[in-house]
């Protein structure tokens, strides 16, 4: 199993719980910032401290919203007070606030509010749009997509709509956007090769949110349980301890469901919650190394060595369709996915579909090929890769903070790849050329 991230849900999980703990366990600072900075949306600033919780000292990751964006999610009396008067959509906050905002913000999308601010109502399509403009990894892109992909199917189930119909302020809120490429973004910094995730602990009873007083575990949290094969625990705890965010990440993460029968731990973390349950909560963050296993000096991607292909082959399917489903099938975690012209029965033209993906996205991955293709069968075969140990990196240049990738190869010789959307980003804002930013990026990664 090599390196393992086991991520400790027993007092619940939101999005930026996830975050502080894995920041706390050693990923960079410094480089979700520089990731964050490619976002385009605005509204926000991060702030990463330290808190005390439980007599522990913890980290506190808060997407701090302007007045136009914040939703006031932490607030306490109106997620849980006087749920049996009214419906929600028209408190006002006459009581008055005991707390101190900047610490108690909770930005987890699942139960935002209106109130008196705008908030933006993106859909799935929109969001997508966002991360892959934004200058990030492609396995920081895969992975933010199917957080949001597994938060937009679970929410189109609990209102009846179709996904791309969904539209509605969990998916779209900035700090769930800041959230999920952040948690994602993170994971691939730590470079594991496996994710473990405990049961989820879940609270009872009901909460506000926009669409109205819910039952605790709130609706979306229930289908994305139930869909990605999650594991809730009830605790005595009156309140929602799990969002959609938080789950989402988990089934997402999660690549097995088994610890190393030995290992090391080599890191530890933990990420503090903001609303005020008592006891609090916390996610922490433990990786972990087969003790089997020497100690690596080098990080990897989240990739599995054991893999599974799907292909079919297809003469009566458009180019649009097929095009629309390979998007389908990285948003559901296909790891690699293309298409290539063959010939078939009688002669015919076609196309032969490839889908590289884990054991535990087959379902899926199947059936958005069904779905979006005119396929009436699948093949499935068990393979193994060699995958070179690979980190993010950012890189600074005269023309700005640039990212890359940096392999290591069997002879331990070390290459950096800079990625081209961030060189074309800097090229542009700078008015150099492409080839004098990829230059300088190169010369950066020599003494990096």
């Amino acid at each position: 199993m090599g390196r393992t991230l086991y991520l400790d849900c027993s007092a619940g999980i939101s999005g930026d719980m996830v975050v502080a703990a894995l920041l706390d366990a050693g990923a960079s600072e410094e480089g979700l910032r520089a990731a964050l900075s490619g976002l385009g949306v605005d509204g926000f600033e991060v702030r990463v401290s330290r808190r005390t919780v439980s007599a522990l000292d913890v980290c506190d990751f808060d997407v701090v919203l302007d007045a136009e964006h914040d939703g006031h999610d932490h607030d306490m009396e109106w997620l849980y007070g006087d749920l049996d008067g009214e419906d929600g959509h028209e408190h006002h906050h006459d009581h008055e606030h005991h707390h101190d905002h900047e610490h108690e913000h909770h930005h987890d999308h699942g139960h935002g509010h209106a109130h008196h601010h705008h908030h933006e109502h993106r859909g799935p399509n929109e969001i997508y749009a966002i991360i892959d403009a934004a200058n990030l990894p492609a396995s920081v892109q895969e992975l933010s997509h199917r957080i949001f992909d597994i938060v937009a199917k679970a929410e189109s189930k609990a209102h009846g709509i179709p996904v791309d119909q969904v539209h509605f302020h969990e998916v779209g809120a900035v700090d769930s956007i800041v959230d999920v490429v952040a948690a994602a973004w993170c994971l691939v910094d730590l470079g594991v090769d496996q994710v473990v995730v405990s049961p989820l602990a879940e609270g009872h009873g009901r909460v506000r949110s926009q669409h109205g007083v819910l039952p605790i575990p709130v609706p979306a949290v229930a289908h994305i349980v139930a869909d990605q094969g999650l594991v809730l625990t009830r605790k005595d705890i009156e309140g929602e301890l799990v969002t959609p965010t938080g789950a989402a990440i988990a089934a997402a993460f999660r690549t097995t469901d088994q610890l190393p029968a030995s290992y090391r731990i080599v890191a530890t973390g933990t990420g503090a919650g903001k609303r005020a349950y008592n006891p609090p909560s916390t996610v922490r963050a433990m990786i972990m190394e087969d003790a089997e296993v020497a100690p690596s000096p080098t990080t990897w991607a989240i990739e599995e060595p054991h893999l599974w292909k799907l292909e079919t082959e297809v003469d009566d399917c458009t180019g649009e369709a097929l095009a629309h489903a390979l998007e389908s099938l990285y948003a559901a975690g296909a790891l690699e996915a293309h298409y290539l012209p063959v010939f078939m029965k009688k002669g015919r033209p076609g196309y032969q579909i490839e889908v590289l993906c884990a054991e535990r996205n087959i379902p899926a991955l199947e059936q958005v090929i069904f779905e979006d293709t005119t396929t009436i069968g699948i093949r499935r075969s068990p393979l193994w890769r060699t995958a070179l140990p690979r980190e993010a990196v950012t890189l600074e240049t005269p023309y700005g903070t640039a990212l890359g990738k940096a392999v290591v190869l069997p002879t331990g010789e070390r290459r950096t790849y800079p990625e081209y959307a961030s060189v074309a980003q800097l090229a542009q804002g700078s008015g150099a050329s492409y080839q004098e930013v990829y230059r300088a990026v190169i010369a950066a990664a020599q003494t990096h």
